[in-house]
């Protein structure tokens, strides 16, 4: 559900980092900002409570060309971890355009992942989307890490739609821009389909 800014002839699209506390959904973003030219960027802004924190930040591809003479400006988002926070999660994926799931790879976490994919789907539907239709990827996170969940069996479990899907260890940056990338290109492609 992109934007359209006339006056500065932008279309804004808004990505959303989805999944459990602490797979590294904010890990993500810190890299992507940190890498980004500063001209770039709008800044880095944190929505914090006491409990929860969200995180967002607008950037502009200069690379990515134009879309009938528009620019492309992407918003960055993360949602709460903890499926406590549901209602701050729904309000994030309002007019959401593309999904980036960051699963952790590590065992002891595979049922807050399976439970955070649920959620997402359900919260999706709440909002008019299918987890059919709407333009994601899947990201298998902590790769590093020791007792990881084969990827074949993340795949069984987490990318049943047989979406692009990334191994990545976000605190070092691999596969992080590789995520990124083909979200994006994604959403760039159903914008093109609308306007055509």
């Amino acid at each position: 559900m992109s934007f359209i800014n006339y006056s500065s002839r932008e279309i804004n699209c808004k990505i959303v980092y989805y999944g459990p506390g602490l797979c590294g959904k904010t890990t993500n973003l810190n890299f992507v900002y940190g890498k980004i030219k500063p001209n770039a960027k709008g800044k880095m802004i944190s929505l914090a409570t006491e409990t929860e924190r969200t995180l967002f930040f607008d950037f502009l591809p200069l690379s990515l060309g134009e879309i009938r003479g528009f620019k492309t400006r992407f918003h960055l988002y993360t949602v709460p971890g903890q499926i406590f926070y549901d209602a701050s999660r729904k309000l994030i994926l309002k007019g959401v355009d593309g999904i980036v799931f960051v699963a952790d790879s590590q065992l002891e976490r595979l049922d807050a992942n399976i439970e955070s994919f649920h959620n997402m789907k359900e919260n999706l539907k709440e909002q008019g989307y299918s987890i059919d239709t709407i333009p994601y990827v899947v990201q298998y996170n902590k790769r590093d890490l020791p007792n990881v969940v084969p990827v074949n069996e993340l795949k069984k479990i987490l990318n049943i739609n047989g979406v692009p899907d990334f191994e990545a260890v976000a605190s070092q940056g691999r596969g992080v821009f590789d995520t990124l990338k083909t979200v994006v290109k994604l959403v760039l492609v159903e914008l093109k389909k609308g306007s055509a």
